[in-house]
């Protein structure tokens, strides 16, 4: 399989650059896997398409401001963007420009808030950065720090708190989980009123999710690793709602992929936490998850990758012609699909 197979036409006008003020007044595409036919709706109208003991799985990861800018003495300054936290104090880091951040320098942000000094090169000539502060971190980044906001978003963003999910919690993401960012605290009341169960895991959203895939045989792909949990109460949630007939709906791929990696062959779940690189294309065979809630994707990206393999390739890129056709809104701040 050739990752030139997910290759579509995007106009760069239909990249979506700020959110809409109300966010479930976004569109919403229902895919039928089983008719093959699609649906056009507005994103509020998800409720009619879920039923009393679904259960709908949100990941409530939390974005974090992780983009720093520092100054050496010499009066450099140098981006840093927080990729991964390794201790108390030590992070792996995107630094811009490297050239400028090699192991031993020290640069301070702010009015001299915080230091840090650079201690190791990693992977991928990522910089491992000791920070020294007083207090709490998450206090000093909320700060110095800004959204570490996709690449393809030009526009600033006004208003941080809509780069976030309605239902974050734990901090320790570089990007949002964006399927998440169409739900109100509203609309998840209506769904339980209506029956829907719903479950809370974790997972921490790297930068590789931005990543192209550079090669062109899909196989040769390895994905990022990202952190997870799911505590022993939400998956007694998931497993009883699976167990009673209840469909398992996942919002976003990283959702999706964090199932996927706990559940075991009888697609039953426990509490647990870790690391998953877990790949998923077309081919793969789904243990758990029977629906999910997405935005539309990069042309030739391991998310449409992802999608794909719960419909079909065929037609989930007849959905995205259809798509860009009626000029849906893509990527982070987007409109959804819903795939059933």
């Amino acid at each position: 399989m050739k990752t030139s197979d997910f290759k579509f036409n995007l106009p760069e006008a239909l990249i979506a650059q700020t959110p809409l003020e109300d966010r479930s007044n976004s569109r919403l595409m229902v895919v039928n896997r089983t008719e093959g036919n699609f649906s056009h709706k507005t994103f509020k109208d998800v409720v009619s398409y879920l039923r009393a003991g679904d259960c709908l799985v949100l990941n409530n990861t939390k974005v974090i401001p992780a983009r720093i800018f520092g100054q050496k003495e010499t009066g450099a300054v140098v981006e840093f963007l927080l990729l991964k936290r390794l201790d108390d104090h030590t992070w792996e880091t995107l630094v811009k420009p490297g050239k400028k951040a090699k192991v031993g320098s020290v640069f301070t942000f702010g009015e001299g808030e915080m230091r840090c000094e650079v201690t190791a090169i990693g992977e991928g000539g990522a910089r491992i950065v000791k920070f020294d502060y007083e207090g709490v971190f998450e206090a000093v980044l909320d700060k110095l720090g800004t959204m570490p906001l996709p690449p393809y978003i030009h526009e600033k963003l006004e208003d941080k708190t809509r780069y976030n999910t309605v239902y974050a919690k734990y901090d320790g993401s570089a990007a949002a989980p964006t399927a998440g960012l169409h739900f109100t605290k509203e609309l998840l009341t209506v769904l339980r009123e209506k029956g829907v169960q719903i479950a809370y895991l974790t997972l921490h959203v790297g930068l590789g999710t931005f990543r192209p895939v550079k090669v062109d045989d899909v196989n040769d792909h390895k994905m990022h690793s990202e952190y997870y949990e799911l505590s022993a109460e939400n998956a007694t949630i998931i497993n009883t709602a699976r167990a009673k007939g209840g469909r398992i709906i996942t919002v976003g791929t990283t959702s999706t992929r964090t199932l996927e990696t706990i559940a075991g062959e009888d697609g039953s779940v426990s509490a647990q936490s870790g690391w998953t690189d877990i790949f998923i294309y077309p081919g793969y065979q789904f243990k758990i998850v029977d629906g999910l809630v997405t935005n539309f994707h990069l042309p030739e990206s391991t998310l449409i990758m992802l999608v794909s393999a719960l419909s079909s390739k065929e037609l989930i890129l007849k959905a995205y012609e259809e798509a860009v056709q009626e000029a849906y809104r893509f990527f982070s701040f987007g409109d959804a699909m819903l795939i059933i």
